[in-house]
């Protein structure tokens, strides 16, 4: 980042972009205490993610320079009562701007109120110059689970199904895959016998489900760094410890060593799993994974020569480090010089690079840390290579493709190029997407 505090295409948010983790929750609805300007922000910066109510279509105090003056309580008192007249909703959550931060409103003590009604209500401090998005993500999470799961307890005896498991991975919406992510994980963690709480999309009971998170026996964080305060949070209140998985598992080996992990994990736990039918449908859908592959080597053979040789990826460090490892080993793709734009915090930066390294023995893969992906696309313009080159990233990049003559895909936001509804890229059928995405921009260019 620029001494100046500025940086150039952002592949992130401030805090309130967090309000699309509500958006992800089916029937949840943000509501903004904050310039209509945020809103407005949000909804450009994710594309089609509107939700049940959300994008611009998100209620808003609209906070002008009357509510900086006189403060707007009053205001947003009258937003939420509206908001239960206009929306059937099952849970409301109000997230703060930078407006309202500063003037300092008691968005608590109000947002209390109607919860002392039996109102589904929960309030986020998300002042922009705070957070970004990924660290906000936990901070609603953990508010939700604070002030409405909390509610439920009662009814949900902590750690009282020995199957059931809460998964954190992919955000929603900051992650274009997160939807078919999500299902994937719900179905391989079926498959080890695993019941899976994914809490967000389609594939989740809604706010249901999320009164069911005490029940859970243990927890599973998929990320290298966002999403761990959520896992810790809930190790501290319910007692539930978690096996962390540091990057998205893409293809056979990475997901092999998730599933592994997991049902190691979940017997350690106490799980009643069968173990043998666990590592048996592990193997089933390697098997079908690899059958695939094998289709694919007449025409990896015939076309060796006019394929993508190495990669550049700009992403988060979770996508980095997996696309990193599942071209090197599956595809046979070299990753060169890799960039993590999500603005990592410094105390997690050392595990990424070590999780980076352990990927070859043999050569090392130049990483930087770089939320200026203006500045990494700086970077990336002077360095050459020999052979065809193909760059992994967002919107953002496809220009810089073009200028070096290197194959694109657009795997990251913002991406106004692509359109992305349930697809994924995590486990075995996620390696098949990434390597028919990448082989259908090659041969494209052939036509």
């Amino acid at each position: 980042m620029s001494k100046a505090g500025l940086i150039e295409q952002e592949r992130y948010t401030c805090a309130i972009g967090a309000m699309q983790t509500v958006v992800a929750i089916p029937k949840a609805v943000p509501i903004l205490h904050s310039g209509p300007g945020c809103g407005e922000m949000i909804a450009g910066f994710f594309e089609r993610s509107t939700g049940y109510a959300g994008g611009y279509t998100s209620p808003c105090t609209n906070f002008s320079e009357k509510e900086v003056v006189f403060g707007g309580i009053n205001r947003l008192r009258d937003i939420i009562n509206n908001s239960y007249k206009v929306l059937d909703t099952d849970l409301q959550v109000v997230l703060t701007g930078c407006t309202a931060g500063i003037v300092g409103d008691d968005v608590d003590s109000l947002v209390f109120e109607f919860a002392d009604e039996g109102k589904p209500i929960v309030s986020v401090e998300t002042a922009g110059f705070k957070a970004t998005n990924y660290e906000a993500h936990s901070l609603v999470v953990n508010a939700i689970i604070d002030q409405y799961v909390s509610r439920f307890e009662s009814d949900n005896k902590p750690k009282s199904e020995k199957n059931t498991v809460n998964l954190f991975a992919s955000i929603p919406y900051q992650d274009p895959f997160w939807k078919g992510n999500l299902a994937e994980y719900k179905r391989l963690l079926a498959g080890i016998g695993l019941k899976a709480n994914v809490l967000f999309g389609p594939e989740s009971g809604g706010v249901k489900e999320w009164q069911t998170i005490p029940r859970a026996a243990f927890n599973i964080l998929v990320s290298p760094w966002y999403g761990k305060e959520i896992a810790d949070y809930l190790k501290t209140k319910y007692g539930q410890e978690y096996t962390w998985f540091h990057h998205i598992p893409i293809g056979a080996n990475q997901t092999e060593a998730f599933l592994t992990q997991v049902l190691e994990f979940a017997i350690q736990e106490g799980a009643e799993v069968d173990e043998r039918k666990a590592r048996e449908f592990i193997k089933h859908e390697s098997r079908v994974y690899y059958e695939e592959i094998d289709n694919l080597a007449t025409f990896l053979l015939e076309f060796r020569y006019g394929l993508p040789n190495h990669v550049h990826i700009l992403h988060d460090a979770g996508y980095v480090v997996a696309l990193s490892k599942f071209l090197l080993h599956e595809v046979g793709i070299i990753p060169k010089e890799q960039f993590i734009t999500d603005a990592t915090p410094e105390k997690y930066q050392e595990a990424i690079c070590d999780d980076l390294k352990s990927t070859s023995d043999k050569r090392q893969i130049p990483l930087y840390f770089e939320p200026d992906a203006g500045n990494a696309q700086e970077i990336l313009r002077k360095i050459q290579h020999k052979g065809r080159g193909l760059i992994i990233g967002s919107g953002w990049d496809k220009e810089l493709a073009k200028e070096k003559g290197y194959d694109f895909l657009s795997a990251a936001i913002p991406s106004p190029y692509r359109l992305i509804l349930t697809s994924n890229y995590a486990g075995f059928t996620g390696g098949l997407r990434v390597i028919e995405d990448i082989y259908h921009i090659v041969l494209s260019t052939y036509a």
